[in-house]
Order: structure tokens, then sequence, then C-alpha cells
């Protein structure tokens, strides 16, 4: 095999996501160095972005103005951006604020946040919830109702659709889908049991789904899906895009397919001249702060970039 363009030997990139926010820091010894470093996740709480974050919460445990709004300053979202920083999964005050939103916003159809006259749940949120309740470690009994829910909505053709139990959608979304894979990842990954076993083939559907599509492309014509999908932009929020894709196949530690490389041969022209990758995109919306500007380099995208083709052995 030739060796990897994006090599751990490259000192100046390490250096580089080194000389970012300490999240960063401890992602990089974690993901591409192999190092633990306790020390620098405990200090994500208490320095940088992740101490923003928690300085916007609000004395009565939440962010924003509510659970869902507005975006993207609410509880749910800021919740998921401090979930992927890799602060401490112990915070007693995001458990906290979790647990509020249990107690308060669960629906009658066993999923949290439950709109409209019928107090329907929304697939793509319960998906982002289980993602950042589990990592956190709140109770199983408490998630036990928006794993059923979950179940309940699993689509014929692998995946999953945030409108299938409300304008009653036959195509699974590849937004949809990417969101609760995630968080069956992070149930599984954080020892939970309820149900574990049949959420776990709903996430090997849910890739095979993917894959189908190479990705980002249409299952029958071939063509590309949406065009954002191939925009690297962070963070994510709900919006599906390739690099999230292939971060999560790395994380989830899955071995490379076929149906990836269109994906990899376009992040791999991403690379911008300096070695790093950009922001290309930023999603509509209410910030508490922007953590990289759109155009410029990324140290985000820099290293899942990294960490994927780690994962994959990429070539030049």
């Amino acid at each position: 095999m030739k060796k990897s363009p994006v090599s751990l030997d490259d000192r100046q990139l390490i250096d580089y996501l080194l000389e970012g926010d300490v999240s960063i820091r401890y992602q990089v010894h974690r993901d591409l160095l192999a190092t633990e470093k306790p020390d620098l996740q405990d200090r994500i709480a208490t320095e940088g972005w992740g101490a923003q974050f928690l300085s916007f919460r609000k004395k009565e445990g939440h962010w924003g103005q509510r659970f869902y709004q507005p975006k993207w300053i609410s509880t749910h979202y800021t919740i998921l951006d401090l979930k992927n920083l890799a602060i401490s999964p112990k915070n007693e005050d995001i458990r906290q604020s979790i647990s509020q939103v249990i107690q308060n916003l669960k629906g009658p159809d066993g999923g949290i946040f439950p709109i409209g006259k019928e107090r329907k749940s929304d697939v793509c949120v319960n998906g982002m919830f289980l993602n950042y309740a589990a990592y956190f470690l709140i109770s199983e009994d408490d998630l036990k109702s928006i794993v059923d829910f979950l179940l309940s909505e699993h689509m014929k053709d692998g995946g999953f659709n945030c409108n299938s139990n409300t304008i009653g959608a036959v195509h699974s979304s590849l937004h949809s889908t990417i969101s609760v894979i995630e968080g069956i990842l992070e149930y599984a990954k954080n020892g939970y049991g309820y149900k574990r076993e049949e959420l776990q083939e709903a996430e090997e559907k849910s890739r095979e789904f993917l894959l189908q599509h190479r990705l980002f492309r249409s299952d029958q014509a071939d063509n590309i899906i949406d065009k954002k999908m191939l925009m690297l932009s962070y963070p994510s929020r709900w919006k599906y895009d390739i690099l999230r894709a292939l971060d999560y196949f790395q994380f989830a530690r899955i071995s490379y397919d076929p149906r990836m490389q269109d994906a990899l041969d376009i992040l791999k022209k991403k690379r911008r001249s300096d070695n790093k990758w950009p922001v290309q995109a930023k999603h509509p919306g209410q910030t508490h702060f922007d953590m990289e500007k759109t155009g410029g380099p990324s140290r985000w995208n820099t290293l899942r970039a990294m960490r994927v083709f780690k994962h994959f052995g990429v070539t030049e």
C-alpha cells in the first residue's frame, strides 16, 4: 500500500491541530496519536469552546428559549455541540439538563419533544437525543421508550425518515438515517442492553442503505442527491454530508467498502494547498458563537478528514 497522504508523520499538520481549542487537542491525541489525555478532557468544561457553551446555560437548566428553539442555540443543539467536543460525560450540569427534558417532554409515542395536534415525535431529533443522552450516561430506563419509538419507525428500505410518522414517507432520508445510527452507535458503545441487538440490526441495515447510495447518489439514476452533501461544514447540526458519514463509519470501525470510494475521492480533492481542509458551508441560524470562519482552514474538518483517512488507509 502506498503511503497515506495524511501521514501521522506529518508533524506540521499535527502541530497545527494541537494549536487549536482544547477539545481539538484532546481528540487529536485520542484519535490520531492513540494517547489518552484525561487531563485535556477535563479542561474542556473550563476553557475554550466548552466553557463558552456552558456559560450560556440559564439558571433554570436550559439553553436558548427552550428545548429546540431557536436554532442553533437551543438546549438540544448546544448539548449536541458539547457532546461532539468530547466534554466529560460525567458533567452534572449537562446530565441534569437532559433529565429535565426526559421528565417534561416525553410524548405519547415514547419519543421526546412531540409536536403538532397529534403529538408525534421527530425521528431525527430523537436519534440525536439518543446520541448525546447515551454519551452522558443517562439511565437506561429513561431511554427505553425512545429506543422503542426509533425501532417502530425503522423503514423497509433500511434507513429512517423524519416524515415516516407524519406525512407517510416511503423512502428513507440520509439526514435522518445518519442522525439515528450515530445515536445507536453511542448507545451500544456505552454498554446499554435494552433491545441492543435490534438496534444494531437496524444500524447495520441503515449502513447498507447509505452504501447503496454510495453515500451521496440516488439509488435509481445515480445522480447526486444534493450537492450540499458534498460541502464540508461543521457543526453538522441535523444535516448530512459525506464527511459526517465517513466519520461515522470510522467511529463504528467499519472496514473499507468500494462504495465509499467516490466520497473518499471527493474528500481528497477538498484538501487545500496548505494540506488543511476548509469550512465550505454554514447552516443558517442563530449561534452562540462561531468556532471557525466559513471559507478558511478548519481544524474540525482537518481532524475529521485525517481520522477518516487514517482508518481507511487512503492512498495517494
